[in-house]
């Protein structure tokens, strides 16, 4: 039987503190002995940088392999070239892992639940045009009326959110698996 697990996305603008929180989230949720794993969204065009070029692994993939792995002292590196691998896809793959919650850093449009990072008033559209807002964290103040529904925290107020997303966590209110 599948174990059920929560998936939250954590978005907004480059610079407005996804990867942060996220880190921040996963040490949190650790901390409270939940399984995390975490997808990062490359959203800067054009595939990520291999770090080690030089590898085998890398060299199986860049032969024409689409999916090519090592393993050593019970770690296991994955890497793969398959086309159209999107997140619904990483999603499947992190099935077989037993993990508690999933960070997506990014994948703006999907219909997970979200936080949303406001940089600056400019970044305020987000809110206008994105799905299944859960929270928003906000460098700036946000006027009431701009926040509908959604649990509003100033960036300023760390303890407070991540107390509301662990409580979310831990509750299910994030639940996809």
């Amino acid at each position: 039987m599948k174990k059920n697990y929560s998936v939250l996305q954590i978005v907004g603008y480059q610079n407005s503190g996804k990867t942060t929180l996220t880190e921040k989230l996963i040490k949190k949720a650790k901390n409270k002995g939940l399984l995390a794993a975490s997808i990062k969204h490359h959203g800067h065009g054009g595939a990520p940088d291999l770090e080690l070029t030089s590898k085998d692994s890398v060299r199986h993939l860049n032969s024409g392999a689409i999916v090519s792995s090592v393993e050593g002292d019970g770690v296991l590196q994955l890497r793969t070239n398959l086309i159209n691998w999107d997140l619904k896809k990483t999603l499947e793959l992190y099935r077989f892992f037993s993990m508690d919650i999933i960070f997506i850093e990014g994948y703006k449009r999907e219909n997970y639940s979200k936080v949303v990072l406001i940089r600056d008033e400019g970044d305020l559209h987000l809110l206008d045009s994105l799905t299944n807002i859960s929270c928003v964290i906000s460098h700036v103040v946000i006027e009431e009326s701009r926040l509908k529904e959604y649990q509003y925290f100033h960036l300023s107020d760390e303890e407070n959110y991540i107390e509301f997303l662990m409580q979310g966590i831990l509750i299910g209110n994030f639940i996809d698996g």
